[in-house]
């Protein structure tokens, strides 16, 4: 079936503006969708000034960053992701490597730094020394009981829910009706080394199917693991919601799964297949960003604030 055509649009996490900028000439050129989500992805992991992504990101438990990410193919609904990837500048396009390159859909640790090593992959320091003072100032505020017990040191550690919610998202419908997602991350800060959060596992951080749309998401990634968020979102735009009633459902959803409200923090970025977006937060004031053909520049602009009383 012929595809009617739509506008060009691009949505991303509000710390992705810099990528739908930078490669907004690109997709105007014409760029496929893939790539389009890909290369946006490298300007927020090349950005010294996010600790939540790529090079800079903070770092684990133990002082190394480690890096997750995934790229999906809204109409083959392929799939590329990494996760805990240490010592590579671009995890995206590891991810994206995974998808093209690979029989498989998910490599993790050593075994997708070994992958990336093999595809020719640009590696990098990715601990900044702004990163590691942060993670240096943070260790040295721990009692001596905590500092000499590393499951006592991680759970005091992670208790700064701000720390756990870093990514940056990317969705991206082309003019004929082809779409594609992307999500990279350094996780949350101080985890357990090897842990994996939400971004780089198809349909609970990202998913994309250009017959309805799609979604990603920045939180806690243990939650929309659970519930497999992305791709309820999707889910519900296919079922007929707008972005915004999908959006909601999905954050209520993952309400029930928490005991108090008060570090609850879920984002979620949605872009239904005939060009609607919306985005929703559990905080108040969030925003995303939003591009489309004709504008001069990436524009922030609210996300919906879903508010839990627990």
């Amino acid at each position: 079936m012929e595809r009617s055509k739509r506008a060009v649009l691009m949505i991303a996490s509000a710390n992705g503006a810099i990528g739908i900028d930078g490669v907004w000439a690109d997709v105007e050129g014409g760029l496929d969708p893939v790539t389009a989500v890909e290369r946006a992805a490298w300007f927020v992991e090349d950005n010294l000034d996010d600790h939540s992504v790529g090079t800079g990101g903070l770092p684990n438990l133990e002082g190394v960053v480690e890096l997750d990410a995934s790229i999906m193919d809204g109409d083959t609904r392929r799939a590329g992701c990494v996760a805990g990837l240490a010592g590579y500048r671009h995890p995206i396009s590891v991810a994206r490597a995974v998808m093209e390159r690979s029989p498989h859909v998910l490599l993790v640790g050593e075994g997708a730094a070994k992958f990336a090593h093999e595809v020719g992959a640009e590696g990098a320091d990715l601990l900044t020394d702004s990163a590691r003072a942060t993670w240096q100032y943070a260790v040295d505020q721990l009692d001596p009981g905590e500092a000499a017990d590393p499951l006592a040191r991680v759970l005091a550690l992670t208790t700064d829910p701000e720390k756990a919610a870093g990514t940056v998202n990317f969705l991206y419908l082309n003019d004929d009706g082809s779409m594609a997602s992307s999500v990279s991350t350094s996780g949350w800060a101080w985890k357990w080394p090897g842990r994996a959060g939400d971004s780089p596992v198809i349909g609970a951080g990202n998913y994309c199917d250009s017959r309805y749309g799609a979604a990603a998401c920045t939180g806690f990634g243990e939650l929309s693991i659970r519930a497999s968020t992305a791709r309820m979102v999707v889910r519900y735009l296919a079922e007929g919601m707008t972005p915004e009633e999908a959006g909601v459902t999905a954050i209520r959803d993952l309400a029930d799964l928490v005991e108090s409200s008060n570090n609850f923090i879920m984002h979620i970025v949605i872009l239904a297949a005939n060009g609607e977006h919306a985005a929703v937060s559990t905080k108040p004031e969030a925003t995303y960003a939003v591009r489309e053909a004709g504008w001069d520049r990436a524009k922030l602009v609210p996300r919906t604030q879903v508010s839990i009383d627990r």
